[in-house]
């Protein structure tokens, strides 16, 4: 029972050995239900701590973009808070379809700022969870595309890394843990600083940036049937950005810092995050969770003296019931966050009755889950937006035998309005209520698992309603330019994942990804978008890592990633002169690991392809437009 209780794992081999490789069903333990991937009624990626420390990645933005389906893009240049997308959603808006989960602690934000991942240290990460057009039960508001969910490390290792690379780069990080029957402890912490690649002047100045994070967590058993964990963490951010580039610029050097531009942005991006629960087991079946979450954060735009003061508290119990039969999860959540700045005092409110349960019959699995959420927020000002929302998860797999099975599922979820969209961005005017946007998902799969294969594959459709954008009025913006939803809209697609041990010394990882997104019906200041493809999408996303084990303690990697050509972020239209360029980018990296010791490095965009976010015809913000290289160790003990 005592082995049941801690939701703790070990951590297998930490050395790639050619001779002991196998590929078996992962457990999906971030969802309302425990479950593993063959069984699972949704489509899944999951991916280990090995798979992360492979990759060898600055962060988490890169192992997303190079080895799984998800795309990130920096934010308008800023590489610390990047915008992510799948499903089709696309790179303007996809990250607010997306809820991000650290240890079950929602970090969305309640406005426009996309999720501070590069805050999580890769060496921290045990796993991550990407569930698609799923997770509306548990996750809640926000969960159109899916749900990235990240697990910490809670184990015995104790690690140190440190690399060098070019333009300055520096970074260094730390894991520690310990474990017994009574008490676990762990930390992390990372420090990361570069001298930047782009100029931000005429006088030869760079866009660099540095970064201090650290977590700390305890978990306690007083008893057999009581678990209590408290955990901490903060990060602190600087980050100086350069703007856009004309399609000339971009073309002559990416490397400028532009003529025509509105100049370099300079931020600062504090979080401290507190949080506290507690498990008690009244059987080995049936247990009760509560979990508490309060997280302040301070984002400064130095460049303009503009800061914005967030205060987020959040709460979740919820009642489990699991036998070999059925599974059951009851439970209520509440969350509150409060942003001020110059010219908003803002609150947003939900709060949720959630119920999710799974049925096991044999080889069948049959899933069903609700959701019931109340949002709402309130100004100073005395402007308001209520919303009552439904959530709906019906899934069903069958289990051909310990190697294949297959899935259907559909979800009803939803995503409300951010704050700052319902508001002026110069004068916090308030300019009107903005509908949540709702949608039906639908998805037939495939899963292949045998000790030296693993092959997903999963056809997904969509249909919305009320997706929300921003209506970017080129002529006009200053008078025009707002908020709003597109009345219909569908998205189609296609996502394949392949890893196949080829033999004892070649292994290679496959995702690939068909997606089409489509305005069915919307007019907004007499312009007609219907029929019309949703900017920012690429139809096809590519990633593909080939590694060579050499022996037993080298390992040689090429990834590349490709991603076709679309319509600029705020090209509803489809008719502005330039679109969104193809992304390429070819990675390669060498591990050599002998005992406790690992050497590595690593040559991102080996052959200096150029990449950019265009978001207008000539507005390109250059992103991974260069090579560059680490070097490094890491040393267990």
């Amino acid at each position: 029972m005592h082995k049941k209780k801690i939701l703790l794992s070990l951590l297998a081999s930490t050395a790639l050995v050619a001779q002991n490789i196998e590929l078996e069903p992962l457990s999906i333990t971030s969802t309302a239900i425990r479950t593993n991937e063959l069984r699972s009624t949704d489509a899944v990626e999951v991916y280990t701590a090995e798979d992360i420390e492979m990759a060898h990645v600055q962060n988490i933005y890169e192992f997303l973009n190079s080895q799984t389906s998800v795309i990130t893009m920096p934010s308008y240049g800023n590489s610390f808070s990047q915008k992510l997308d799948f499903r089709g959603y696309g790179i303007g808006d996809g990250y607010q379809n997306i809820v991000i989960t650290i240890d079950g602690r929602k970090i969305n934000n309640i406005d426009m700022v996309p999720p501070l991942l590069s805050a999580i240290s890769p060496a921290s990460i045990e796993k991550m969870e990407i569930i698609k057009s799923g997770g509306i039960v548990k996750s809640g508001d926000g969960a159109n595309a899916g749900v990235i969910n990240i697990t910490t490390k809670q184990t015995t290792s104790k690690e140190i890394t440190v690399y060098m690379g070019t333009y300055g780069t520096a970074d260094g990080s730390f894991y520690l843990g310990h474990n017994d029957e009574k008490l676990s402890l762990s930390a992390s912490g990372e420090a990361q600083k570069s001298d930047g690649i782009r100029n931000i002047n005429s006088s030869g100045e760079r866009d660099e940036s540095s970064m201090t994070t650290g977590t700390f967590n305890i978990t306690y058993l007083p008893t057999d049937e009581l678990e209590l964990r408290a955990g901490a963490s903060f990060a602190r951010t600087n980050l100086i950005y350069a703007s856009f580039l004309t399609l000339d610029e971009y073309n002559n050097n990416p490397k400028q810092a532009g003529a025509t531009n509105w100049g370099s942005n300079e931020q600062e991006y504090d979080t401290d995050a507190l949080s506290a629960g507690a498990s008690y087991y009244f059987s080995d079946k049936l247990s009760l969770n509560v979990d508490m979450n309060r997280e302040e954060k301070m984002s400064n735009y130095v460049t303009y003296a503009s800061v914005t003061d967030y205060v987020y508290n959040s709460v979740r119990a919820a009642l489990k019931y699991d036998s070999k039969c059925i599974a059951i999860t009851a439970g209520v959540d509440g969350f509150e966050g409060n942003l001020v700045n110059t010219n908003n005092d803002l609150t947003k409110r939900n709060g949720a009755l959630f119920l999710a349960s799974e049925l096991y019959l044999g080889k069948n699995t049959l899933k069903v889950g609700y959701r019931y959420e109340d949002i709402s927020f309130e100004s100073k000002t005395g402007e308001d937006q209520k919303d009552k929302l439904h959530g709906v998860e019906l899934g069903y797999n069958y289990t051909f035998d310990k190697e294949s099975s297959v899935f259907a599922n559909y979800s009803h979820s939803f995503q409300s309005s951010s704050l700052d969209r319902l508001f002026k961005w110069n004068t916090g005017a308030f300019m009107g209520y903005v509908k949540p946007s709702q949608a039906h998902n639908y998805t037939l799969g495939y899963n292949h698992i045998t000790n030296s294969n693993k092959l997903k594959i999963s056809l997904f459709y969509i249909d919305l309603q009320d997706e929300i954008y921003y209506y970017a009025d080129a002529a006009n913006w200053w008078a025009n330019a707002r908020n709003t939803n597109i009345d219909k809209s569908h998205k189609y697609g296609l996502d394949i994942y392949d890893k196949w041990l080829i033999s004892d010394e070649f292994n290679v990882a496959l995702n690939y990804n068909f997606v089409k997104a489509k305005i069915d019906d919307e007019i907004e200041n007499g312009e007609d978008y219907s029929g019309n493809d949703l900017p920012g999408v690429s139809d096809h996303n590519i990633k593909a890592t080939l590694s060579y084990l050499a022996n037993k303690n080298t390992t040689l990697a090429i990834t590349q990633v490709y991603r076709s050509e679309a319509y600029a972020a705020d090209d509803f239209n489809n008719n502005f002169t330039q679109k969104q360029d193809a992304y390429k980018s070819t990675d390669i990296s060498i591990t050599y690991t002998k005992d406790n010791l690992e050497l590595f490095a690593k040559i991102n965009n080996l052959f200096n392809q150029r990449n950019g976010l265009w978001v207008q015809d000539d507005a390109i913000y250059p992103a991974n437009f260069t090579t560059t290289a680490i070097a490094g160790f890491k040393l267990r003990f």
